[in-house]
């Protein structure tokens, strides 16, 4: 086993180096955040790990930042949600300030627009890339893919609110779960 401020850092340096050298926000982090631990560390188990992304998605804030919360308390308790949430914000805040402080004088610098410009296909590429796993683990299938297809397509062409989505998909849950308890009675 290894001593206690051992295992504190290393929350800390994981969820760092993810927040360090991640492009496109949160939802581009959940595939590094999965990997180093799901399949680096066994931390957490595939199941466990889709649960409580889906319970970090549904709580206010940064969906990295509510992750690696989770992931902290359960690894260590509240002091190990203290070192992974700083991990995964202090590369940010290090960024912002340095930008808040030096991108005045260069945002209108044409090469720094190409930059920018040039990062955006590539961010939306990180965050598509993490569905097809995460779909995977999700147990997503030809049977179901409509469900997550009509949810997106409702959001970005209807205009749909996801609140009240996530309030039918609650109720709906609820509505199953009566028809197979009634099912098995009968």
């Amino acid at each position: 086993m290894k001593p206690i401020l051992k295992q504190y850092w290393e929350l800390f340096l994981v969820f760092f180096k993810i927040g360090a050298f991640t492009f496109g926000g949160g939802y581009a982090m959940v595939p590094l955040i999965r990997n180093e631990v799901v399949k680096k560390r066994n931390w957490l188990d595939d199941e466990e790990f889709m649960d409580m992304l889906a319970i970090a998605q549904s709580m206010p804030g940064p969906i990295a930042l509510n992750t690696s919360l989770f992931v902290g308390n359960k690894r260590m308790g509240f002091k190990g949600s203290l070192f992974s949430g700083l991990g995964i914000i202090l590369p940010s805040f290090v960024v912002i300030l340095l930008i808040a402080v030096f991108f005045v004088q260069f945002k209108d610098n044409p090469v720094v627009e190409r930059i920018f410009r040039g990062i955006r296909p590539a961010v939306v590429a990180l965050i598509a890339a993490p569905l097809f796993s995460l779909g995977k683990s999700a147990k997503i299938s030809l049977k179901n893919v409509w469900i997550p297809v009509a949810v997106a397509l409702s959001v970005w062409l209807a205009g749909v609110s996801p609140v009240y989505i996530v309030l039918a998909a609650i109720l709906l849950g609820i509505l199953h779960l009566a028809y197979i308890k009634r099912k098995i009675k009968g």
